[in-house]
């Protein structure tokens, strides 16, 4: 059994090999060519925090696999009445093969892990997105050709996709730098991680971040649950945008990736979404083929 949890659990080649999985997949999809890997299978999908991509690329991979997914909202569950993530686990683990979880907190999809005895897998939690940065790497070996020796560039608040992006980027070669404000840096820990593990930079200074970088990659300034911190984080990050500045200041042939939902003229200017929007939409698109492959990677009998 394997759980998707953060990507700091998964190694280099298991990142690689659901890689190379989603990009078969992908092309099986597009040549109508049928692959019920996980016939039979039902998913669970926990949702304490709304989407339009993960619920549907969840739910659409699945009925592609041959399996089904259930809808599971918190205000259905007992899980939102106060039933302990333990015993939801265990409870569920007897009805299902797997379950994807959309939460706040990484302790409760650890807990779910703990204590229940099928996979889990992060939908995203305010820690990490490790199935965005699976698209992601996806998208960047799709245009650049290979992922190895790329710079990433991140503009924008230190959040849960900082902090996936980091150890994805890193674990599959290639170079990171971060521009943010002093305080909303990535998390410690991930950065001590990178500092040990590969070449990174973290500055407030977008412009030394985007200094030759061939992705470019953004986020929203103020994420779900965060709401009433809006009026100041938009102070805050006034500065941070991927504008035509930051794109003079990286390759010239620099591609431009955004997790949706993108707020234009805020993280970026409207007129560099569109110029990269084939990139931007190819990556969301790649949420489906990439989480197909974790599905099958933690799901299947033979998931080395």
């Amino acid at each position: 059994m394997k759980h998707f949890l953060k990507l700091m659990d998964w190694s280099p080649k298991e990142i690689a090999s659901a890689l190379n999985l989603a990009d078969q997949l992908k092309y099986e999809k597009k040549n109508g060519i049928e692959h019920h890997l996980l016939k039979g299978k039902t998913l669970g999908m926990i949702f304490q925090k709304s989407s339009t991509r993960t619920r549907v690329s969840f739910e659409v991979g699945m009925y592609d696999l041959g399996g089904s997914a259930l809808f599971l909202s918190s205000h259905d569950l007992q899980i939102g009445r106060g039933e302990p993530v333990e015993d939801t686990a265990r409870v569920l683990s007897r009805y299902l093969d797997a379950i994807m979880i959309r939460t706040f907190e990484q302790k409760e999809v650890e807990t779910l892990a703990e204590y229940g005895s099928i996979p889990i897998i992060n939908g995203l939690t305010d820690y990490c997105h490790p199935c965005q940065v699976m698209a992601d790497l996806m998208t960047i070996r799709e245009h650049k050709g290979t992922i190895k020796g790329n710079k990433l560039c991140y503009i924008g608040d230190g959040n849960n996709m900082a902090n996936s992006l980091i150890v994805g980027a890193i674990k599959t070669g290639m170079t990171v730098a971060v521009g943010c404000p002093k305080g909303y840096q990535p998390d410690s820990e991930i950065m001590k991680w990178a500092n040990e593990n590969g070449s990174f930079l973290c500055t407030d200074d977008i412009l030394e971040a985007a200094d030759g970088a061939d992705v470019l990659y953004t986020d929203v300034w103020a994420s779900m649950g965060q709401e009433s911190e809006r009026e100041e984080r938009m102070k805050v990050f006034s500065g941070y945008q991927i504008n035509d500045r930051v794109m003079d200041a990286a390759h010239k042939d620099a591609m431009v990736m955004h997790c949706l939902p993108a707020h234009r003229e805020e993280e970026i200017t409207a007129k560099v979404f569109e110029q990269h929007a084939g990139e931007i939409f190819d990556e969301a698109e790649n949420r489906l083929h990439a989480q197909k492959a974790i599905l099958v990677k933690c799901l299947s009998d033979d998931n080395k």
